[in-house]
């Protein structure tokens, strides 16, 4: 199993970790996703996706408790990125408040919120 580790990152009150195994670049964000939160996260994901290509780009949102329009904007942006690659972005984690937001930005009409394709097979593991 090959997993490639791109560290973690700190931005403001933003906090990111990511990983990429098996064509699934794993991004956990925690704390306050702003403006400048998202700017500094957005590099580090672009550049983590163009080095491993990934299927899937998978943000986890479980640690995040607050978000502004600045995240919808990280959300839309990397929906966008991966469809350009040919992959699929999903959103894990949201609590109901982050959701409801991303609700609001209208990010409920694109297909981010499916099933983990970790659970999809269950012989893969992270």
């Amino acid at each position: 199993m090959n997993t490639d580790v791109f560290g973690s990152v700190a931005a403001g009150r933003c906090r990111c970790s990511i990983s990429c195994q098996e064509q699934i670049l794993n991004v956990k964000i925690s704390g306050e996703i702003d403006q400048a939160g998202a700017a500094v996260i957005r590099e580090q994901i672009d550049r983590a996706a163009e080095s491993c290509l990934p299927q899937t780009l998978m943000l986890d949102f479980s640690g995040v408790h607050f978000m502004d329009s600045s995240g919808i904007g990280l959300v839309m942006g990397r929906f966008r990125l991966m469809q350009t690659m040919g992959g699929e972005l999903l959103v894990t984690g949201a609590s109901p408040r982050i959701r409801r937001l991303m609700q609001m930005g209208g990010l409920d009409k694109l297909p981010i919120f499916g099933k983990n394709p970790i659970h999809n097979n269950p012989s893969r593991q992270l």
